[in-house]
């Protein structure tokens, strides 16, 4: 129970107001499309130079868990992920703000977020140890099957046609291949220098999600943002709702957790598979993608709770959990100091006051997201002109700053209008979001274990011995042989 020790420092003046500022400027960074948490938190490093390590490790924690759940803000008004972990949000939270129900879903977002981030804060105080040892038994063979079994979930991200999700999958997949190779450094489809880099993640991610909503809000420029009104809805109603959803939420918490610590994972996998498992789990899977709450619940539960497990390998072993711990990770080298299995003993003040501070900060997350909610009938007000012009330049000023490249912003336009015009067809932009997600860690991943398995006995004997990999390869086979009889269940309704 050391970390009860000190509790006291987070709470004095200095600490309390830089999280409370951190907190807060989190949910409006998370809430503009393309300023994503990794991107946040790199942003901020330069400001704690001068700060104390308590306080520079305070104010980079509170950012970072906040900008996860304020990108469910844009997710659910405007149909935008404010980052790749909130892609699973945008399938049921905007179409429940087209029924008029924008502040039921983010009372759900925040409330869901709140829970699932205080359960990832609870196992980083109470398993890290353990948990340290769990994280170092993922090698690249383990994360090739991770990676596939976030495949076997792309079919079922369109709720309209298993075989348009499947087609706009391998879509994805291949746009990851372009650029060059990260491990052996080969040129793949690098058609013009723009794409010598390849395409990048959150112009990606802007472009697809962003400009087919700008083109849409201009077909009918002279109504407001989808006739959306703001119902009025009762806190204690949502909160009721919330806490009796238990099976979202389990589900959400758990998968967040188990993400959060493989490395390289990231909390869009944790979203995204927890949003295929309440679906497959649900006694309606019809439902979703039409508004149903629970995938809010449990993908906000998901990307909140992997927030602390991905801070494990960090803190014992100096493993970066996720590309932000590895920002944050900086943020401790700059102050001197090296964490490791005694960070606990010479920097137990820094550990355990940053640990303690991100605990605090889901309670001031859920606070200042709630009244947020409330808030968000001026962004549903706003005519469709407007909307318009306000989304494509905060999508220009996203992707441009995140490699400050006009090249990205060249492929977020040209990807954007591609997806506006496949859109009228039935396709939707979550499984190419997805497959550009996958592809790269699929591929680097699989090249690597060819690698060290070609000095042993053979990459298939690599990929199919051991427990981990042959639970790994049992779950993407349970994920398949499901999604195969919900879509045969499906059709056999229809008949």
């Amino acid at each position: 129970m050391e970390f009860l020790n000190y509790f006291g420092e987070v709470f004095t003046f200095t600490n309390m107001l830089i999280l409370v500022l951190g907190t807060v400027g989190g949910l409006l960074l998370g809430a503009a499309p393309g300023l994503s948490p990794t991107m946040a938190v790199a942003l901020l490093i330069p400001f704690t130079f001068h700060m104390t390590a308590e306080q520079g490790l305070i104010m980079l924690g509170s950012v970072y868990t906040a900008t996860v759940a304020g990108g469910a803000i844009s997710a659910i008004l405007l149909k935008i992920p404010g980052a790749p972990a909130n892609i699973a949000t945008v399938m049921d939270g905007y179409p429940l703000a087209q029924q008029n129900r924008s502040k039921e879903a983010l009372h759900y977002c925040f409330i869901s977020s709140f829970i699932g981030g205080v359960i990832g804060i609870l196992v980083l105080i109470f398993f890290t140890p353990l948990l340290a040892n769990f994280a170092l038994e993922f090698g690249p063979s383990h994360m090739f099957w991770i990676a596939i079994l976030g495949v076997t979930v792309i079919a079922t991200l369109d709720s309209g046609s298993t075989l348009k999700g499947l087609f706009s999958g391998c879509l994805g997949l291949w746009l990851a291949t372009i650029g060059y190779d990260d491990v052996l450094g080969v040129e793949r489809f690098v058609v013009d220098p723009v794409f010598s880099g390849g395409i990048n993640i959150i112009a990606a991610l802007v472009g697809l999600f962003a400009i087919p909503q700008v083109f849409s809000l201009l077909e009918k420029k002279t109504e407001k943002l989808d006739q959306f009104q703001m119902e009025y809805k009762s806190l204690l109603s949502s909160l009721r709702y919330n806490f009796s959803r238990i099976k979202a939420l389990s589900i959400g918490s758990v998968v967040g957790i188990v993400v959060g610590l493989i490395p390289g994972a990231g909390g869009q996998i944790a979203g995204l598979v927890s949003y295929d498992q309440i679906k497959k789990l649900s006694n309606d899977p019809s439902k979703f993608g039409k508004g149903e709450p629970d995938g809010v619940i449990a993908a906000e539960s998901a990307n909140n709770a992997m927030v602390g497990p991905s801070l494990v390998p960090l803190l014992t072993l100096s493993v970066p959990g996720s590309p932000t711990a590895a920002v944050l990770l900086g943020g401790l080298l700059i102050h001197g100091i090296f964490p490791g299995p005694d960070l606990f003993i010479t920097h137990a003040k820094v550990a355990w006051t940053f640990i303690d501070s991100l605990l605090v900060a889901q309670f001031i997350m859920l606070i200042f997201g709630l009244y947020i909610s409330g808030l968000a009938r001026h962004v549903i007000k706003t005519p469709k002109n407007y909307m318009a012009g306000i989304i494509t330049v905060l999508a220009i000023f996203g992707t441009y700053s995140v490699q400050n490249s006009f090249a990205d912003v060249i492929v977020m336009l040209s990807l954007g209008t591609f997806m506006y015009f496949i859109s009228k067809f039935g396709f939707t932009a979550a499984p190419i979001v997805l497959g550009i997600i996958l592809g790269p860690i699929a591929e680097t991943n699989f090249t690597q274990a060819k690698i060290i398995a070609d000095t042993q006995d053979g990459i298939i004997n690599y990929l199919i011995t051991g427990g981990l990999n042959l639970t790994m390869i049992g779950i993407c086979i349970l994920s398949i042989a499901y999604g195969t009889y919900s879509e045969f269940k499906t059709v056999k309704q229809k008949i």
